[in-house]
């Protein structure tokens, strides 16, 4: 058998031959930034799209979309399981962005899962979902109703990636944020990826608080309990002005405005709350 030559020593061999200089491969043209390039394209066509909320898009400015689903790796061929969509302001984005090529999934709470007294915000959150129109954007879109006491979100190893936004502090006042997590890692792929955005607190806050704001170490310590690895985390999302000493909590500033209306003016300035931006894998 021929030794192999070296791939270090090749270029020089070359040189040395008189055949010409080694070619190198153009970064701006390697498949990896092509498709990089096309998925931020279809990505700023769906921002664009006519069919958004108008109020939702009067605040893309405050929740950065693309850096954010950027940052999480978002790709059109993706399955996505989005954890309680709310009023679907991510939905409105992620359903079109992943019609063609991948999945959109909506994990809501299951009415029949609940008390009585939370039935009915369960059930109108899905027909919220499930009637969006226009069909021809949100008719690949999926529901997927789970209990918050024993959580699933799929087949185990079904999806790509799982997003949740401004969901954590719910989860902990509920006593099942553990639980979350655990339903997360099962349902992602090896190598899937865990995005959370949530209100941001400067320090840990003890058990019973109820201000919205969640410390980073505390999403960081269910992740990792969970089985995740931290794989990075951005300040896409920060906001330097909020000091997060609101009398109603992170409900005080815009969007909910929870506040005396000579205040409008002091919160209108500092925006949206702070908000942490994690990366996790599942090794």
């Amino acid at each position: 058998m021929k030794p192999m030559l070296s791939a270090a020593l090749l270029p020089a061999l070359l040189a040395a031959c008189g055949t010409g200089a080694a070619v190198t491969a153009d970064p701006a043209t390697t498949p990896a930034t092509t498709a990089r390039a096309d998925s931020a394209a279809a990505l700023e066509r769906v921002i664009a799209g006519n069919w958004r909320t108008p109020e939702f898009v009067a605040r893309d400015s405050a929740r950065h979309p693309k850096e954010t689903l950027a940052f999480f790796g978002i790709r059109p061929d993706m399955t996505v399981v989005e954890i309680a969509p709310g009023g679907g302001w991510y939905m409105e984005l992620l359903a079109p962005y992943l019609r063609d090529q991948g999945r959109y999934v909506g994990a809501i709470v299951d009415p029949a899962t609940v008390a009585p007294e939370r039935r009915e915000a369960a059930e109108r959150a899905r027909r919220a979902l499930a009637e969006r129109q226009p069909a021809t954007v949100f008719d690949r879109a999926t529901i997927h109703g789970y209990d918050p006491k024993a959580p699933r979100f799929g087949p185990d190893a079904s999806a790509d990636a799982v997003l949740t936004f401004r969901n954590v502090h719910n989860w902990l006042s509920a006593g099942n944020a553990q639980a979350m997590f655990e339903g997360f890692h099962r349902v992602l792929k090896d190598g899937g990826v865990l995005g959370v955005v949530e209100h941001r607190a400067g320090r840990e806050l003890p058990a019973d608080d109820r201000s919205g704001y969640v410390a980073e170490q505390t999403v960081i310590a269910l992740a990792e309990a969970a089985g995740f690895r931290l794989d990075a985390r951005s300040d896409i999302n920060a906001n330097p002005a909020d000091t997060r000493d609101h009398p109603n909590g992170v409900w005080t500033l815009p969007p909910t405005n929870r506040h005396e209306d000579a205040d409008a003016a002091k919160y209108r300035a500092i925006g949206e709350s702070d908000r942490m931006t994690l990366r996790f894998i599942k090794d």
